[in-house]
């Protein structure tokens, strides 16, 4: 009897990272789904970051995000990163640069996994990475005229 996981559909797979990118047009999370299926998955977590009316007590009416050269190879970097600790099928990243406005995407994630655990995991890990190492910056414009740069 073989276990599961010497299934070929349990283990990851060559190269997993199917989209990677950052723009100055509005994302998709349809694109970014899409991006992501595979026959072996049986889990897709999908993380969608919009901008909020408000940060740390104080309204938000507008932002901007800016970013290094290197942020997509970055981006690129952490995506493989993530992909050799996880047992991940396909993942997909992109993040908005530019002007925004409330409720606008700012970052859409998705891991597929051949388990849901392993895909919420992997997709956590994919988020919080992203935003401790990609050099991508949060200009805020607060209600009051006063303005805030995160990350940076």
């Amino acid at each position: 009897m073989t276990s599961h996981s010497d299934h070929p559909g349990e283990r990851g797979t060559d190269d997993p990272v199917r989209l990677v990118a950052v723009r100055d047009a509005p994302l998709s999370v349809d694109e970014v789904f899409r991006a992501v299926g595979h026959e072996a998955a049986g889990g897709i977590a999908l993380f969608v970051g919009t901008v909020r009316n408000h940060d740390g007590g104080a309204a938000v009416d507008a932002l901007g995000y800016t970013c290094h050269p290197s942020a997509e190879a970055e981006l690129r970097r952490v995506a493989e990163k993530i992909a050799a600790n996880h047992p991940v099928r396909a993942l997909a990243a992109v993040h908005r640069v530019g002007d925004l406005s409330i409720g606008d995407l700012a970052v859409v994630v998705a891991v597929a996994c051949a388990h849901r655990g392993e895909a919420f995991d992997a997709c956590r890990a994919l988020i919080d990475d992203l935003k401790r190492e990609v050099p991508i910056w949060k200009h805020q414009k607060f209600s009051d005229g006063t303005e805030d740069w995160v990350g940076a």
